[in-house]
């Protein structure tokens, strides 16, 4: 049988929220009434069981209630109802670098921090190369934190926290401190946490990361618990929920070919768009809706790397124009341009666009890319006398998550079939 390393049975968090600071003394001192304040439940009911050797995922939206049921695990927060047990020393990546003392040099907070977590001095000097040789910060280990960069100083908690052997390691977005070669080091430190089958709950809005090395996800969606299974299955709920479509889950409802179900919204508005895109054109035509389709018809900016989907550009024409272009551009969040097409690389063309007419582009392909965040394009292009023109233009539009339990080297999956043979 099993051994559990954290249960938690009918966990709730309910915060009071009040009216003006004056009343929450009122309130301390015994006098208050409910109308003086209302209740928000960050956690309501919440139930799950982690066996030891186990990573589980929790993920949701923000305001799910996510940080709030680690920091009860941690004994950072008591809930108000319910209760978690916990069996195993646990080292908890939540807010790097809170116990240390900005006029203690490193050294000083190495010692300080591990003295809080309960090693003795002896231990901390056992540990004392590993954590320095790890947070790779030189000389400045012997300088005041409050001298520190940004980025040294979280390479620094981080190196604290991960380097005191715990039985459960607990991780809210920890994984993305510092540079890429440092984020590198993380990675492999939390590989080789689970090689050695220790105890892991691991939060991140890096859906990739949590499909890699999750064996069991957890969802939360405003405080409930709203899934508990495989990766791909809770992800693909988390796809939904992100799009505000939890109340089509049971319908199941898809776009026809031509565009949304009658009496629908328009289809951008199912994503977040970038406040800041970058627009312009000459204004002859007009990109009046835009979708991204996952392979079962649904609208979603999380796509999972090996299967289909589509773009959709929908373009309302202001005046006659000849041989219009759609385009699509996929761009790495750094503003290197991945991949794109079309409709004049794909041979497509409409002839002569007239003022008042919309025409719908659909892009229908693979998803190939290497899991991580991207940035979507879209325009309106042509050639009027050999001489090109943006007719409109919508850069870094909305951003698309690519889901992905395999990466390899690059932007793009070349989905080699691979084979070894030993040759006598």
């Amino acid at each position: 049988m099993s051994e559990i390393a954290i249960k938690a049975d009918d966990v709730s968090k309910v915060y009071k929220l009040y009216h003006k600071p004056s009343e929450r003394l009122i309130d301390a001192l015994g006098f208050a009434g409910k109308g003086r304040f209302k209740e928000h439940r960050a956690l309501n009911h919440v139930s799950f069981a982690v066996e030891k050797g186990e990573t589980v995922g929790i993920i949701g939206t923000n305001g799910s209630g996510k940080s709030t049921i680690l920091k009860i695990i941690t004994g950072v927060l008591s809930p108000t109802e319910g209760t978690v047990e916990v069996a195993g020393r646990i080292s908890a990546l939540l807010e790097l670098g809170a116990g240390f003392n900005m006029e203690y040099t490193g050294i000083e907070n190495v010692y300080l921090n591990g003295m809080m977590m309960g090693f003795s001095r002896e231990e901390m000097d056992a540990r004392l190369d590993e954590i320095l040789r790890f947070a790779d910060i030189g000389d400045f280990v012997n300088q005041p934190c409050k001298t520190y960069s940004s980025g040294m100083f979280v390479r620094l908690a981080f190196a604290v926290a991960i380097n005191i052997d715990p039985e459960i390691l607990i991780v809210d977005e920890a994984l993305s401190v510092g540079d890429v070669f440092f984020q590198a080091k993380c990675y492999k430190k939390f590989e080789d946490f689970k090689a050695q089958g220790k105890t892991i709950i691991f939060v991140s809005h890096d859906i990739s990361s949590v499909a890699k090395y999750c064996d069991r996800v957890i969802l939360l969606n405003k405080g409930d618990k709203l899934s508990e299974g495989n990766p791909k299955d809770t992800i693909n709920l988390y796809k939904k929920v992100l799009l505000n479509q939890s109340q089509n889950i049971a319908s199941g409802q898809v776009l026809s070919e031509s565009g949304a179900a009658p009496g629908q919204k328009l289809w951008k508005s199912h994503y977040e768009l970038n406040p800041d895109v970058n627009e312009y054109g000459t204004g002859e035509a007009e990109i009046i809706d835009f979708a991204i389709i996952d392979e079962y018809g649904s609208y979603t900016n999380c796509i999972q790397k090996g299967t289909s989907f589509s773009i959709k550009s929908k373009v309302l024409f202001q005046s006659d124009v000849q041989d219009p272009i759609f385009t699509y551009t996929f761009k790495t969040v750094q503003g290197t341009a991945v991949t794109g097409t079309n409709t004049m690389y794909e041979k497509v063309g409409i002839g002569t666009a007239k003022a008042g007419e919309v025409y719908v582009a659909t892009f229908k392909q693979n998803m190939d890319m290497q899991g991580g965040e991207y940035l979507l394009s879209v325009s309106c292009t042509g050639y009027v006398g050999g001489e090109f023109r943006a007719y409109h233009r919508l850069y870094d539009v909305c951003g698309v998550t690519v889901i992905s339990d395999k990466n390899t080297v690059g932007f793009y999956d070349m989905n080699s079939e691979t084979t070894v043979e030993r040759v006598k």
